[in-house]
């Protein structure tokens, strides 16, 4: 499936959640891991209240210490060091990926949240706003927790292709993992519409009620289909439909569902521009309780 990840480090123990994850998916698929330190210019001292690896040098002995403590064969473990340019860190690790041929990213969540944070963008948003290759954000674990797992994938549709993950990609992510995947239509409710969606249901809410009514119908059809294909290619696959808040219906899903990671396709919008247009993405990926894989789509 994944042939080389991309893992961005800071020196923080919390982004070191992050190898959790690139271990257990180079085991499973036996792929190629690079761990990557960028040396900000003019950077902070410290970064989530520890010092912070501004020499080259310390980055280097970092990494290498790094790739001892998560992986069997840390000789193995491709170890960059790299200074920022003027196109910014999360600019830089994409150019990386894309230069070293990484066709995942992986990084953790800092678990920031609210207003400021959602206008600012997630560290997964941005880095996936600035290329095309896939980012796994995953999140620090709380004691107890069960160990990364990809064992119960849900995956959010809406209905139009080329706003969703590849099922090519869905079908080798379940036979790689013996995943069950879980399909989710989200209809909205007219309470929930936005945009010009929300206006015409103000000024026409009987018409826009009967309209929501069919997009069910279809969406039931849809998830059908959908799940019929999966199916046919071997894989457990099971849907349910949902009516209300896209992001509110996924993430309340993955609460209650016991989900391990969410695959979300996401047209790169980050910012300001995902927080006034609704991006569902860019909300899940601020809120979600587990690890989320963003998958870009189309041209934003």
């Amino acid at each position: 499936m994944f042939k080389h990840l991309l893992v961005p480090l800071d020196g923080s123990r919390l982004a070191e959640w992050a190898l959790t994850a690139a271990s257990h998916l180079s085991k499973a698929m036996g792929c190629r891991v690079s761990l990557l330190h960028i040396v900000e210019r003019d950077a902070p001292r410290e970064i989530h209240g520890e010092k912070h690896l501004t020499a080259a040098d310390d980055a280097r002995k970092y990494l290498q210490a790094a790739a001892e403590r998560f992986f069997p064969d840390p000789a193995r473990i491709e170890r960059v060091v790299e200074l920022e340019e003027s196109s910014g860190v999360a600019r830089r690790i994409q150019e990386h990926a894309l230069v070293s041929g990484a066709d995942l990213i992986v990084m953790c969540t800092h678990g920031r949240s609210g207003l400021r944070h959602l206008l600012a963008g997630s560290n997964a948003q941005q880095v996936i706003a600035s290329g095309k290759t896939p980012v796994l954000q995953v999140r620090p674990q709380k004691e107890g927790e069960q160990v990364f797992s990809l064992r119960r994938v849900l995956v959010p549709l809406d209905g139009k292709a080329e706003h969703e993950p590849a099922p090519d990609t869905l079908v080798l992510l379940a036979r790689t993992f013996d995943s069950e995947l879980r399909i989710l239509r989200v209809v909205p409710t007219r309470q929930t519409l936005r945009g010009d969606s929300a206006v015409a249901a103000r000024i026409a809410p009987g018409a826009a009620a009967a309209l929501l009514d069919l997009s069910l119908e279809e969406a039931e059809e849809y998830l059908r289909r959908y799940i019929d294909a999966l199916r046919k290619q071997g894989v457990a696959a099971t849907g349910s439909i949902e009516r209300g808040d896209a992001a509110n219906a996924i993430l309340a899903m993955a609460r209650r569902g016991g989900i391990d990671i969410i695959v979300v396709a996401t047209h790169r919008k980050v910012g300001a521009d995902a927080f006034w247009s609704g991006s569902v993405a860019a909300r899940i990926t601020t809120r979600s309780p587990v690890p989320v894989l963003l998958i870009p789509v189309g041209e934003g």
